[in-house]
């Protein structure tokens, strides 16, 4: 009996810190816990996005005015799209029709350009979604612009259809510079893609787990952090545990119990 509760200690250490592996939101149930548990809770983004230059992206040969329509996985797309458009003083014909994978990025294509309901398609999530749209249309030749991670999915439903299309690089997901946190250590390291665990041996080769936990969300996820051998102690589950939020505080109510 004594020696379970002793492992039970041990996995379950207090939680003082942890560090949220994404950009500080205005709002979030994280301030919640934060305050519940009297934790101290850090937002620091591991990797972000950066634009390829003019001269960069003319080594694709592509030239966005040749086509007719345009498709946007992300508002990042819409925002190098039309960045790399002004720097080759390419003005996209009046008669674009544009294809976004949700309607929150077809009213953000609203800033760059004039909206008209004829020539606008969105969907609610997926590009399946859009697949009436783009039967109808299937004449068009299509421009998807994408990071250097691609949009798989995408181009195998596009290729699917048979529809005329091609990607472009135009912007591209890197590791940030976390060098300022070589002395700073966390008890929990919160992390939601496998570029995070990348970056975060970017910045420290020599990282030891020791007695910090990770908490991690998606299978792609687990995998990176199983290939460095780490050790997983709080996971997203949906749909019994079905956000982070909820997974940290199952782990909380068990390492900091005297404060719920």
């Amino acid at each position: 009996m004594v020696a379970n509760v002793k492992v039970m200690e041990e996995k379950y250490k207090r939680v003082k810190s942890i560090l949220v592996s994404q950009p500080k939101p205005e709002r979030s149930p994280y301030y919640d816990l934060e305050k519940k548990y009297n934790l101290q809770i850090d937002w620091r983004p591991f990797i972000h996005v950066e634009g390829l230059e003019a001269k960069e992206f003319r080594k694709q040969r592509v030239r966005p005015d040749e086509f007719t329509a345009v498709i946007f996985t992300a508002k990042n797309a819409v925002d190098h799209f039309f960045r790399v458009c002004e720097d080759m003083r390419i003005a996209m014909s009046q008669d674009t029709k544009y294809f976004c994978m949700t309607e929150a990025i077809a009213n953000y294509l609203q800033k760059f350009i004039v909206y008209r309901k004829r020539k606008v398609f969105f969907g609610k999530r997926n590009i399946q979604d859009l697949a009436v749209a783009l039967k109808k249309n299937k004449d068009e030749k299509f421009l998807l612009p994408c990071s250097n991670l691609g949009a798989k999915d995408v181009s195998a439903y596009l290729t699917e259809m048979k529809l005329n299309w091609q990607d472009a690089m135009m912007y591209k997901t890197v590791s940030s510079d976390l060098s300022d946190l070589s002395d700073v250590t966390y008890d929990i390291l919160v992390f939601f893609s496998p570029l995070g665990i990348t970056s975060l041996y970017e910045n420290f080769p020599d990282f030891k787990q020791k007695d910090t936990r990770l908490a991690i969300f998606g299978n792609s996820t687990l995998k990176a952090v199983e290939e460095h051998g780490l050790q997983v102690n709080i996971q997203v589950e949906p749909p019994e545990v079905p956000s982070m939020t909820r997974a940290l505080e199952i782990y909380l109510e068990q390492s900091n119990p005297d404060q719920v």
